[in-house]
């Protein structure tokens, strides 16, 4: 996770969490409701973390996956690409013998 991505989350719970509280204080003039609140939203600005780094962890999968496949498919294509020179070589040497035979 890059720490410029992960301090502006930081600093959206931090303002996220100062207004709930601020508007908790204003409207209802109780601490208990206050301090629920303010939990609450740090609560959701920890989610709202966590799933931009499981999403990040998901997109690195995503990639490392990708590659492996890619990988895989160039060496299955060298694989058959070879398996087919040798079956056109053997096809040859089978025409030329049959044509020397033929001409006996």
């Amino acid at each position: 996770m890059n720490l410029r991505d992960s301090m502006r989350d930081l600093i959206l719970i931090v303002v996220m969490v100062l207004s709930t509280l601020l508007l908790v204080l204003r409207l209802w003039q109780d601490i208990t409701i206050a301090v629920g609140a303010t939990l609450m939203m740090l609560s959701l600005g920890g989610l709202f973390v966590s799933l931009g780094m499981k999403i990040r962890s998901l997109e690195e999968n995503i990639v490392a996956r990708e590659r492996t496949m890619r990988v895989n498919l160039e060496e299955i294509s060298s694989s058959l690409n070879r398996k087919y020179d040798r079956t056109v070589e053997q096809l040859g040497e089978i025409v030329d013998g049959m044509t020397r035979r033929m001409y006996r």
